[in-house]
């Protein structure tokens, strides 16, 4: 539907998840996908199902909560007219039970390591005349979410910085958007009831996927779609605006 031919598109986080939906569907629209993940087991797993489709992407490990190494990769890497900054991680806590190091932890990889590439991929995209830069949020950054407390944080940051970003570089012909999903069926989330509720994995993923209003948690494909979307010149008419994904989360439980 939507035509990336001959545009560079970089993808945070890129071998699992939603990162990983969102690379398939820019590579079926036909954009040159640079992957860059940390983890080299979901890289290899990436590529091989590209793979299996005729696709094929780039990958990269790297750690975009330092900036030296994302610096190093983007020159790399040469033009860059698409930025998803979709890498982060979760913690479960709140303000009295996050310790120093956990917060420091999630606001590296979540606040700094956005900062980063975005630092980093702003000049290269004003040497092109333009491009289009997305940020991963969440509808946490907007409800109270129980025991989410630095994850809320790092997530309202980046809820903060799109709209930053999208009114600073008008000018510059550069458009800024998030996502805020609700919750979505992630190997993650196979993980978290796995780890915390042993036996009662499909009790408890059931009750999380009714805490949606829609009655079921998204699917990564439904996020990746999105994204595309909103990164490709059909969406050229919109900056500085959040898009809940969320089921009617935020709304619909209000």
């Amino acid at each position: 539907m939507y035509n990336l031919k001959n545009k560079t598109a970089v993808i945070t986080g890129g071998a699992s998840g939603i990162g990983k939906a969102t690379v398939f569907a820019f590579a079926r629209a036909g954009a040159n996908v640079q992957i860059i993940d940390v983890n080299q087991a979901n890289v290899d797993a990436t590529l091989a199902d590209l793979k299996s489709e005729g696709l094929t992407a780039p990958a990269h490990i790297c750690d975009i909560s330092k900036q030296t190494e994302v610096r190093k990769l983007f020159t790399t890497i040469g033009d860059i007219h698409i930025l998803v900054n979709n890498a982060g991680i979760a913690h479960i806590g709140r303000a009295d039970t996050t310790s120093e190091d956990d917060f420091q932890r999630v606001m590296d990889v979540n606040v700094k390591g956005v900062y980063n590439c975005i630092h980093e991929a702003i000049p290269i995209m004003k040497k092109l005349g333009g491009g289009v830069i997305l940020n991963m949020a969440s509808v946490a950054a907007q409800m109270g979410i129980a025991d989410r407390f630095a994850y809320s944080t790092s997530k309202g940051a980046i809820y903060a910085m799109t709209l930053s970003v999208a009114k600073d570089y008008l000018a510059d012909n550069i458009r800024c958007n998030s996502v805020s999903p609700g919750r979505v069926h992630t190997p993650f989330v196979d993980g978290f009831l796995a780890k915390n509720y042993p036996g009662k994995e499909q009790e408890m993923f059931d009750k999380l996927s009714k805490t949606q209003p829609i009655g079921r948690m998204g699917t990564p494909d439904e996020v990746g779609h999105l994204v595309l979307y909103l990164c490709s010149d059909e969406a050229s008419f919109i900056t500085g605006t959040d898009y809940p994904i969320d089921g009617g989360f935020i709304k619909l439980n209000t």
